[in-house]
């Protein structure tokens, strides 16, 4: 048994037969010619069949992988039409006298390395882009058909790397699993993969050996391992684990795409809490529809200084395209109490729980408050945010926000950035906040409660104590009838009200919160479904 180790991209288990995908390399000779309009005319001809490949190739992926997802070869096809590189292009055919093929190749060769070098992630990543196109142009030059890949049976394809295109051109049924060489977690290939709910590692350590095609393989996407020749044991350990899998998976058969309505008509959203961008593909997974909590403030604790803008746009956009357009509820930093940073430079504090953290950092060091916030604004344009604000315990502090959100949005406005305007909402996990309900209710877009806070709080029992377990009582009369309190208070004045914590996936309390009317619950992913199948089992009428 050999053992690879890759980046998981999406978690799963896959057992079956090796793909080997190798792509072959389109052999490129310089040619003098006489006619170089003749070689213009060739090149700008395959251009224009790329052109329209990719259009048949967006058309054949909304179904697939979803409108944000597809986009990619919207703008595959805008990189054709780019100014810069047809006419660099055209120039070289024209003032060296060269064949299309080898114009295209040496001209997306410097592209490509141009990009690679950029400090942008998001212009590096731009550098397979124009590998892609290029390639696409060469082969309608040669006269090559871009066919849908054959496996002849169900297989886990192991690649150097590959290209959107390539991606989304296997047939989904026929794929079990993606191992690359090479290529990222945010690498357009990865994101497909999540989209697609299929296994998938990158930047896994192998050499690439047509001799593995044909193998026998275990892809853990979880772990991002991969075994080739399993023993009897690990095989037989995964097959069992898969078996458990597929039963989840039958779960999910049975509830995609069907409403979360109680049999008696009662609507309501179930969406997931994620930690990291790690957690994104048990979003996809378990069909939740919409991310109900971003804790953002990982980009800050795995770091040793403040994450820049730029790095933390690229997160807030990767998950907005990768949930394309669902609903991404990103909750600004929660930093203190249990959640330190060094480099904040905070005071220790005798009671960390009630001091400095969550949105009152924000609003004494406004810097990294509206760093933030110009990051989740710029992300908007690529998905659907809302930007939800923790520990308020008054409209006080709401005002305060949106002096700074203004002041960003204007910011924006005046560069030419776009963004969208997204709804605003607070967590209710504070007594004060549900006491206030009513006046805050009037100012935002919607409530989440955050019932963990909201327990300790109101019990004055630390939750994090265990020899406090007998006490504390996240059924308490008073937390049930906080959260109805609020939930009355958000529907008099028109919005939503959902809640986020621990409770939510608490199934003996699902019934209960239906009848009171939250409009939402949002849980960890792998109780999304659990969830959902026990919603549409529910009467609330009798």
């Amino acid at each position: 048994m050999q053992t690879f180790y890759g980046k998981s991209v999406l978690s799963g288990i896959a057992i079956g037969k090796l793909y080997v995908h190798s792509k072959v390399e389109l052999q490129v000779k310089r040619l003098h010619v006489e006619n170089s309009q003749q070689e213009i005319d060739r090149y700008q001809n395959a251009s224009k069949l790329a052109y329209e490949q990719l259009g048949q190739l967006y058309q054949e992926s909304l179904i697939r992988i979803g409108e944000a997802n597809a986009a990619i070869f919207q703008i595959h096809q805008m990189m054709l039409e780019d100014g810069d590189f047809v006419e660099a292009i055209e120039n070289m055919i024209h003032t060296q006298a060269v064949n299309a093929e080898f114009a295209v190749a040496s001209i997306a060769d410097n592209f490509h390395k141009m990009f690679s070098q950029m400090e942008d992630d998001y212009m590096r990543a731009r550098a397979a882009d124009v590998k892609d196109i290029s390639e696409r142009i060469l082969s309608n030059l040669k006269g090559k058909q871009d066919d849908e890949k054959k496996m002849g049976e169900p297989s886990i394809i192991l690649a150097l790397d590959l290209a959107p295109s390539e991606t989304v051109t296997f047939d989904p049924k026929q794929v079990l699993g993606f191992v690359t060489k090479q290529g990222s977690v945010n690498s357009h290939t990865a994101i497909l993969a999540r989209t697609m709910n299929i296994p998938a590692i990158v930047g896994t350590a192998i050499d690439i050996d047509e001799s593995f095609h044909g193998k026998m393989a275990i892809l853990d996407g979880k772990t991002g391992n991969l075994y080739i020749e399993p023993d009897d044991e690990t095989l037989l350990s995964y097959q069992n684990k898969l078996a458990l899998e597929n039963q989840q998976k039958q779960l999910l058969l049975d509830l995609k795409g069907k409403e979360n309505i109680t049999k008696d008509g009662k609507k309501i959203q179930v969406f997931a809490n994620i930690g990291n961008t790690k957690d994104l593909a048990y979003v996809l997974q378990n069909d939740a529809g919409g991310i109900g909590l971003f804790r953002s403030e990982f980009l800050y604790l795995e770091k040793d200084d403040y994450p820049t803008e730029e790095e933390q746009f690229a997160i807030y956009k990767s998950v907005a395209e990768t949930m394309a357009g669902k609903k991404v509820i990103i909750r600004t930093l929660d930093i203190g109490a249990d959640k330190q940073a060094p480099y904040f430079g905070l005071e220790q504090e005798e009671n960390p729980a009630m001091g400095l953290r969550a949105i009152r950092i924000c609003l004494t060091r406004p810097e990294i408050f509206s760093t933030q916030l110009r990051a989740i604004l710029r992300a908007s344009a690529y998905g659907t945010i809302a930007i939800m604000y923790p520990m308020i315990i008054s409209t006080k502090e709401w005002v305060q926000i949106q002096e700074i959100v203004v002041n960003v949005k204007q910011e924006l406005r005046n560069q030419g950035i776009p963004f969208e305007d997204v709804e605003q909402g607070v967590m209710i996990e504070t007594p004060a906040a549900v006491m206030i309900s009513d006046e805050l209710a009037s100012e935002v877009n919607f409530f989440s409660i955050g019932t963990n806070d909201l327990t300790q709080y109101t019990l004055a029992i630390d939750r994090q104590n265990p020899s406090l377990d007998q006490f504390y009582d996240s059924h308490h009369p008073a937390i049930l009838k906080m959260i109805g309190m609020v939930v009355e208070n958000a529907h008099k004045h028109g919005i939503w009200a959902g809640i986020c914590g621990e409770l939510g996936a608490d199934l003996e309390l699902t019934e209960k919160f239906l009848k009171m009317g939250v409009d939402e619950l949002s849980v960890s992913p792998g109780k999304v479904l659990p969830l959902r199948d026990t919603i549409r089992k529910l009467d609330l009428s009798k």
